[in-house]
């Protein structure tokens, strides 16, 4: 019987992983970060990993964010020399995104800890990542920023955010913008965190295990009828119980409210118009989304790449957010293609 997975830990390639030392983390120091609502982050590190060797003329660096939750050294284990980005021909820097209990997050701030930590946005994300780029390892330019769930949604920023930094994009099951299904699925378990007792209003001396909000998140992970075929009716009861005594415990809380905010209020069009945002991309890009995805919903990507001319590529399996997993050969041929263009 298939084990349940964590809710937030998007292991997308998994069965791909291969022996190798996780290269070192690293902190780019920030200091006060200010972001787009007007608060301060004090003392702000961004956390990150390199992969591969610059190249002397600097123009092979590809930035790669983290997703919901994720970390820089899960980023760097899947990548190995032959992956989907060629280790031995790019420099990749993996980062710790806002949030994630690796990088300044709620849980680890010392003078603004727990729901003291302000709410930050997709933007301040990109901008810290701006930041790490070009104070802490001196870049001006940039190959490529690419990253899957929300780290595809934070290559859309890039997008938007400082067109002319980067030649290429790649988001992978990312949006532009929030779709209604996304907003429902994403407002539904922050009311399901806010509302959970243990959650104490963010008071808690243990983070809670957010069981409801896991199975929220379980059930829009992948389709149904990828759940029907892998886990069976008897062995149902087995799967239910351990994503209720599991949860989200190994992501504090806060963490979690933080990021999933940052979610919700995301549009690279802030308010106005799609146009207009479609309008700054100078970047070529690649847009890489899956047909049958409850988590990210693909008709805004797949709505953008029209506006600007994107190639795409669809995945179509039944796993759904998970596809980029399910279907690595089907993607790491495009994407090594798409790298290497002139």
């Amino acid at each position: 019987m298939q084990r349940a997975l964590p809710a937030f830990i998007f292991l997308l390639f998994s069965v791909f992983v291969h022996a190798q030392t996780v290269p070192s983390l690293h902190y780019a120091n920030l200091g006060d970060l200010k972001l787009e609502n007007g608060s301060v982050i004090h003392d702000c590190k961004l956390g990150y990993r390199t992969l591969g060797t610059l190249n002397a003329a600097k123009s092979n660096a590809v930035l790669y964010p983290s997703w919901f939750a994720g970390k820089s050294g899960e980023i760097a284990a899947e990548l190995v020399p032959d992956s989907y980005v060629d280790t031995s021909k790019y420099f990749v820097i993996a980062v710790d995104s806002l949030g994630n209990g690796v990088s300044c997050s709620p849980s680890n701030s010392t003078t603004q800890h727990g729901t003291d930590f302000p709410q930050f946005s997709i933007r301040d994300m990109v901008y810290s990542e701006y930041r790490l780029v070009t104070e802490t390892l001196h870049l001006q330019h940039l190959h490529a920023v690419m990253g899957i769930s929300m780290g595809g949604i934070q290559s859309f920023q890039w997008m938007v955010s400082y067109p002319d930094f980067m030649d290429r994009a790649i988001p992978i099951v990312g949006t532009p913008q929030m779709s209604s299904y996304d907003l429902l699925l994403w407002n539904t378990e922050l009311k399901a965190l806010l509302s959970d007792p243990a959650y104490q209003n963010g008071k808690y001396a243990q983070t809670p295990s957010l069981s409801l909000v896991a199975l929220i998140h379980n059930m829009n992970l992948n389709t149904p009828d990828f759940r029907a075929n892998h886990t069976t009716r008897e062995g149902f009861q087995q799967y239910f119980d351990q994503i209720v005594t599991d949860g989200d415990r190994f992501m504090d809380a806060n963490d979690y409210l933080r990021q999933l905010q940052a979610l919700i209020g995301h549009d690279i069009a802030q308010g106005g118009s799609i146009y207009d945002a479609a309008n700054k991309v100078k970047a070529k890009v690649l847009i890489i989304n899956a047909s049958q995805d409850h988590m990210v919903n693909p008709l805004p990507p797949f709505g953008f790449a029209k506006l600007i001319h994107a190639q795409t590529l669809v995945l179509d399996s039944d796993c759904g957010h998970m596809s980029p997993g399910c279907e690595m050969e089907k993607m790491k041929p495009v994407v090594r293609q798409f790298l290497s263009q002139p």
